[in-house]
Parts: structure tokens; C-alpha cells; sequence
């Protein structure tokens, strides 16, 4: 083997044991989450039965405010 070709090959180990070792030392980040459980019940029904009891109630007392 010849010196240049002795010297290319140390360098392309060298270059990757560089790149070997750097590959290595990257960071992993991972994100977990966990499921939410949310309990709602939305009725509608409710909201439209009060507001209609206000309107009554602010018409039977228009002074009530």
C-alpha cells in the first residue's frame, strides 16, 4: 500500500468515526400525551328554555332592572 492511499484511508476512518460519534450525540426529544376525557353535556334545549322564562319574566316586570 502506498503512502497516499494509507493516508486516504485513515482519514475516511477518521471521518467516520467523526461522523459515528456525532450521529450518537444528536438529542431525541418525544412527546407524550396523555388522553384527556372530557365529560360534557351540551343541551341546547335548556339555553333556549331560559332565555325564553327571561323574556317572560322581563316582560311581566318591565321595571324588575
Amino acid at each position: 500500500m502506498t503512502r497516499t492511499k494509507s493516508r486516504r484511508t485513515v482519514a475516511v476512518l477518521g471521518l467516520m468515526a467523526v461522523a459515528m460519534g456525532a450521529a450518537a450525540c444528536t438529542p431525541t426529544v418525544r412527546l407524550q400525551v396523555d388522553p384527556i376525557t372530557i365529560n360534557a353535556r351540551l343541551d341546547a334545549d335548556i339555553r333556549v328554555r331560559l332565555d325564553r322564562e327571561l323574556q317572560n319574566l322581563l316582560a311581566e316586570n318591565p321595571n324588575l332592572f
